[in-house]
């Protein structure tokens, strides 16, 4: 709890900074939880508006950008785009997230200015706060067991997409134990150790009770077993039940 009024108050802080003085000011990379926090208190923040980005569309961990409602000048996001290659992809390992991640965590850096960290081909792109990227940029030289090189990507279209594997089908009621079920390939029953054991977040917020009903557009986490964001019920069937989409992180 102290956590969470800690980061309320450092937000308000920056909301009442930009009001105050007519500027644009910026949290850190935040993880879905904490935009839900903010989301859920800006009737508190009144005077000024709030933007959410993380250096491209569908970004997980986003900045928010707090203006006043009549700015006059033009502002962007203080975040850069960094791509991590292998200097021999041949003889690169099989480089995971994880891998990258804590490659950069081990330099002395905060989680907060990282950003989203995409994987394609031994290769990272990796969104950071634009004060730290020359400091990546000189210093890690290392993933692993892989000497890697490290370089600014300036133009967005080269960034890779996220990759979704898409799943339909149907189910009795729109609960959390039914969509994972559906999600992963497996019964309703065997999902409710996941929930009850503390291992299923939505929008980043631990979830503990089977019967909860996402809502279109929410990103669900399993421990263990990957993540995926519910679209919606396309239909009913003539059987009473719900026709659902997911769209699963690949």
């Amino acid at each position: 709890m102290e956590k969470d009024e800690f980061f309320i108050k450092r937000i308000r802080e920056l909301a009442n900074l930009s009001y105050q003085r007519d500027i644009v000011t910026f949290s850190d990379f935040l993880n879905l939880n904490e935009q839900n926090i903010i989301k859920d208190r800006k009737n508190q923040m009144p005077g000024v508006i709030m933007e959410y980005f993380g250096g491209y569309e569908q970004a997980e961990r986003q900045m928010v950008a707090f203006h006043p409602d009549a700015l006059f000048f033009p502002w962007e996001y203080p975040i850069r785009c960094l791509k991590i290659e292998p200097l021999a992809a041949k003889f690169s390992e099989n480089l995971t997230h994880r891998d990258f991640l804590g490659a950069v965590l081990n330099l002395g850096l905060d989680r907060s200015v990282i950003g989203d960290i995409l994987i394609q081909n031994h290769t990272a792109w990796m969104f950071c706060h634009e004060k730290i990227a020359p400091f990546i940029i000189e210093n890690l030289t290392r993933v692993r067991h892989t000497t890697v090189k490290v370089s600014v990507v300036d133009n967005p279209e080269l960034y890779p997409q996220p990759e979704f594997q898409i799943i339909t089908g149907t189910c009795a009621s729109v609960r959390l134990d039914a969509l994972i079920g559906l999600a992963f390939q497996a019964s309703r029953s065997s999902m409710v150790s996941y929930i009850e054991g503390s291992q299923v977040f939505v929008n980043g917020k631990l979830i503990t009770s089977n019967g909860y009903e996402p809502k279109e557009g929410d990103i669900i986490s399993v421990r263990g077993k990957g993540r995926f964001r519910y679209e919606g019920v396309s239909r009913q069937t003539k059987k009473g039940r719900s026709s659902v989409k997911l769209l699963r992180y690949q």
